[in-house]
């Protein structure tokens, strides 16, 4: 296989490994097809309002003042007397379109809608509006359209505002809440004069629903303990007393008008969300008005037990929690309109004033909504296994659904209603399950499939590296022993395998992305069985050759990481045991890294020491010395709070400082070693200007915005600028090593400086200091190793590279680049902060570039952030197989073989289940590796144009060096 089909087939199946979770484990759960179900007893309610308040934390709603008095004294006085309340227990993502699909639709939104951002509908469902009579909605033009957009019926109705007014740097975004209740009031005013409206209006099985967007925006802008946050909370209390009085009032006080005042999510003290932290997952629910329970006294102590009750001094006043999804139906039954075909909330009837009969009666309609869902799941599966293979949910089969319904009725009729509702609870929790037991059925064959698939890889590309990169010579006694198959019969074998498992799937009418994890896995392990007679080669001389050390901790880490260093044992100790031992720690310790990032602390305090313990020291002292020192101060950062650090843009000053006189410090030291043309120094100097402007611009931009004077379009036009000359100015540099990497250095830093706010900044200067130290050291490490002769640094050229495909045998010192490339790979990612969790991202950071909401924008500039420490690893590495003469295909297989080795690690730790911050972390670990191979890929080539590719605009003498 030449090298560029053996990159084509490592992309696919990369790609198709990192696809394949998403068919697993997070395929939507909807169905369609199903029956409606409403109660057919009269509705207590003819209307609702639904009031969301974007962003609103439980804890900052529910807690009173010091003095005893409340933020929202309308609402407070609701919860004492009017209606009744409780803490809406939401899921990750907490985001505004699965909070608001969770509220209005009853279910849970998954992974398959994070490619549209969460903005588009990534699927058809219903939802309490679809299902009302009318509805008019006021909010975010990132919110409303969700439920307006492509609605089949003419019965939706919105009013957004324009999405410049989503600007974190305005002067009150609570201006934000004004205008809905506005436009209301408004609408109410033209109904007056409009016999045509306000006829719809008086009707039944009314919605209005309205999106707050001040709180939110506050809370970016200022954080939810800024006094902008908590007045707003006070601000939107006074409109809905306002808006109450004007209903009322419209409406001719008849009674007949039911509320719902919640949130989609909540925030942390740093103004993010996105996670399951509980200042995110718990937001407030209070229900009043017609057919909601009123506030209900109680002098015993409730089943809380988080200390809330107490805090809030609510605990006399009976606390009735929900998971978000139960609004739905809660909203369903006040105003008797079916309950939403796709909804998995349960009805939390202790919010419900009624009779027992309609209690009950909306209880069994739930039960018979969701038996619904139920149903056609099980007839879809059934549709497409085999009848022999079929397993169905046993709990839960025709005769025991026969047998519930006729039960319920019975006790309807009996007028046993508690009873009722408690059969009707199990059955739901039996139904909700079978569900799931349908959604997860093909799960473990696929899994089957993909794990397959990457030990068949993995075991193919570690072959590639020992045959091709390795000396292994075979006897003429071990070629006799060992039995090959024939490869016409390997083929045929292995096609009809193909052609066996592709009617099998043919038969079952499986989708199309099943046809790819089953059959990818089949040429895979046709290459490696192709190779089965160096694989027996290597087995039987696995005593003699060291690398086949290396092969066998690669599968066997496979199945167990921890359990290496305590269970296998190698049979004599020498040089390269110590080397596969580390490799085990090093692979263990890159795992537990993903989980704890002061383990990156101890990685890096091991590393320093790495001169010394080696023999280098005594050769190059101040370079060991700059190593030891460099290594621990990088070390600082894994130990430094991710988030919720207060902006500190004096830091990021001292930063570009720091990188100036560094900077300053190298050009002057090598003036003699390595001149400078005019032009390079002309270059340098407008870097090193754009670097001292880049590090006084977040300090200006903040102040700015602090006196809520907006951000400053010069400091706009500067910070776009340097974005788009960091990727052009490294181009146009000299071509010698530190003179390209100093220039590539300068640019990104420039941009990094703009897209921080307090001590991240420091990151890129020291993790570039320890990558100069890096190469250095390990041109001694070259005379180390026996190296005849070596080239100064300061006179290599990039342009000047070997030959990209040039293979040459590997040495164990080439094992240990790799392992230092990957260990500082996952230290740019993890140092100073943690991409596996939404929240850890400070909108701020981007207020140089953009302050209006503009979430492509933003998350685009924050993963170029992310990425400019991951360049600058790359950049390294590439000067040190430069340096070094390191075949850089070799040490990418390693590479490869180790992240996928750490990938599989993962694959079997996502899960979909239990902790919702666990499901979303255990996805985002094992997306960050598989990205990792991938991006490694691309950006090698990237990385090989930034170093080596040169744009001359003007034409001049030629020379030694470019």
């Amino acid at each position: 296989m030449n090298v560029i089909t053996f990159f084509l087939v490592g992309l696919t199946v990369h790609v198709v490994f990192f696809l394949s979770i998403f068919d697993i484990y997070f395929t939507s759960p909807l169905v369609h097809g199903m029956t409606p179900h409403a109660t057919s007893l009269a509705p207590p309610a003819h209307r609702l309002f639904l009031i969301v308040a974007d962003g609103l934390r439980a804890d900052s709603f529910f807690t009173p003042l010091p003095n005893g008095a409340s933020r929202a004294p309308f609402l407070r006085s609701v919860i004492e007397e009017q209606g009744t309340w409780g803490v809406s227990h939401t899921r990750v993502p907490t985001e505004s379109r699965p909070g608001h699909v969770a509220v209005i639709a009853g279910f849970y939104e998954d992974v398959s809608a994070v490619a549209k951002g969460w903005k588009e509908n990534p699927v058809e469902f219903d939802s309490v509006f679809n299902e009302s009579r009318n509805t008019w909605a006021w909010g975010s033009p990132d919110v409303v359209p969700i439920f307006t957009k492509g609605a089949h019926r003419d019965n939706m109705h919105g009013k957004t505002f324009g999405p410049e007014e989503l600007n974190f740097a305005s002067v009150d975004a609570s201006r934000l809440d004004n205008w809905a209740i506005t436009e209301f009031k408004s609408f109410l005013q033209m109904a007056n004069s409009n016999p045509k409206l306000k006829a719809k209006l008086l009707k039944d099985k009314i919605i209005f629903f309205f999106n707050l967007m001040g709180i939110d925006t506050n809370g970016h802008a200022h954080r939810p303990k800024s006094h902008r946050y908590l007045n707003n909370i006070r601000v939107v209390d006074s409109h809905i007393a306002d808006l109450v009085s004007v209903v009322d009032d419209f409406f001719g006080h008849d009674g007949k008008t039911a509320y719902v005042f919640t949130a989609d999510h909540g925030m942390t003290d740093w103004g993010s969300h996105g996670a399951g932290h509980p200042s995110e997952t718990l937001t407030p629910l209070v229900v009043w008005g017609a057919g909601v329970e009123k506030a209900h006294r109680v002098t015993e102590p409730q089943p809380y037990s988080d200390g809330f009750l107490k805090e809030w001094n609510l605990e006399h006043i009976r606390r009735v929690d929900v998971n978000q999804a139960d609004i739905t139906p809660l909203m369903a039954s006040l105003i008797g309109v079916p309950f939403p075909l796709n909804s998995v909330g349960v009805l939390p009837h202790l919010y419900l004033n009624n009779s027992g009969w309609f209690k009950a009666e909306s209880m069994y309609t739930n039960v018979m909504q969701i038996l619904e869902q139920f149903k056609i799941k099980m007839a879809q599966k059934k549709d497409t296994t085999l009848s022999c293979l079929f397993i169905p949910f046993k709990p839960l089969t025709e005769s025991k659904q026969a047998e519930f319904i006729h039960k319920v009725r019975m006790l309807i009729l009996m007028e046993k209603y508690e009873e009722a509702i408690s059969l009707c609870q199990t059955f739901m929790s039996q139904a909700l399950e079978g569900l799931r037991y349908y959604h997860t059925y093909d799960r473990f064959f696929l899994g089957c499939c993909v794990v397959l698939g990457f030990v068949g890889w993995a075991l193919y590309v570690s072959l590639v590296i020992l045959k091709t990169h390795a000396s292994l010579e075979r006897s003429a006694r071990v070629l006799k022993k060992t039995v090959v198959i024939p490869s016409p019969t390997l083929m045929k074998l292995f096609i009809g395998v193909m052609v066996g498992m592709t009617g099998f799937l043919l038969i079952q009418r499986s989708p199309i992305t099943y046809y790819v994890y089953c059959l990818l896995p089949i040429p895979l392990w046709y290459f490696v069985l192709e190779e089965f007679g160096h694989l027996i080669d290597l087995i039987r001389s696995a005593g003699s050759l060291p690398l086949w050390k290396c092969f066998g901790y690669f599968v066997l880490v496979a199945c167990g990481i921890e359990l290496l260093v305590s269970v296998f044992k190698w049979p004599h100790t020498d040089l390269f045991e110590m080397c596969c031992a580390g490799l085990t720690v090093f692979l263990c310790h890159q795992v537990v890294s993903f989980f704890h990032r002061s383990f990156l602390t101890v990685g890096l305090a091991a590393l320093s020491l790495w001169p010394f313990l080696t023999g280098l020291f005594g050769n190059a002292k101040f370079r060991s010395l700059s190593w030891f020192v460099g290594c621990l101060f990088l070390a600082i950062f894994p130990m430094m709070p991710v988030v919720g650090r207060a902006p500190n843009t004096h830091l990021v000053s001292y930063a570009g400082l720091l990188t100036l006189i560094s900077s300053a410090c190298y050009l002057w030291s090598s003036r003699q070693k390595a001149p400078l043309r005019l032009s390079d120094r002309c270059q340098f100097a407008i870097q090193m200007v754009q670097v001292a402007v880049c590090a006084f611009i977040p300090f200006i931009t903040h102040s700015s915005l602090q006196k809520h004077q907006g951000l400053p379009l010069l400091n706009q036009i500067i910070s776009w600028t340097t974005l788009a000359s960091s990727l052009l100015f490294p181009l146009l540099s000299s071509t010698r090593l530190f003179h390209r990497l100093l220039s590539i250095f300068l640019s990104f830093i420039s941009t990094y400086l703009l897209l921080s706010n307090g001590s991240e900044a420091l990151f890129p200067p020291a993790l570039s200091w320890v990558m100069f130290v890096w190469i250095n050291i390990e041109q001694e490490a070259l005379i180390a190793e026996g190296a005849a002769h070596r080239q100064e640094l300061l006179s290599m050229d990039f342009s000047a590279n070997i030959d990209i495909g040039q293979i040459r045998q590997l040495k164990l010192d080439d094992i240990r680049r790799s392992f230092y490339f990957v260990f500082f790979l996952i230290t740019a990612f993890f140092g100073t902060g943690n991409i596996a969790s939404i929240n850890s991202f400070d909108p701020t950071s981007v207020y140089c570039f953009i302050t209006v909401y503009k979430p492509y924008i933003m998350g685009a500039l924050l993963m170029w952030k992310v990425f400019i420490p991951f360049i600058i690893v790359m950049c390294t590495f590439e000067t040190i197989q430069v340096a070094t003469q390191l075949s850089s295909r070799s040490l990418f297989l390693i590479v490869m073989v180790i992240s996928d080795i750490m990938a599989l690690h993962f694959f079997f730790m996502v899960q979909d289940y239990g902790s919702w911050l666990d499901i979303g972390t255990s996805i985002s670990h094992y997306v960050i590796v598989m990205s990792m191979t991938i991006f490694l890929m691309v950006l090698s080539i990237i990385t090989h144009i930034f170093t080596s590719k040169r744009l001359i605009p003007w034409r001049r003498q030629k020379s030694h060096f470019t």
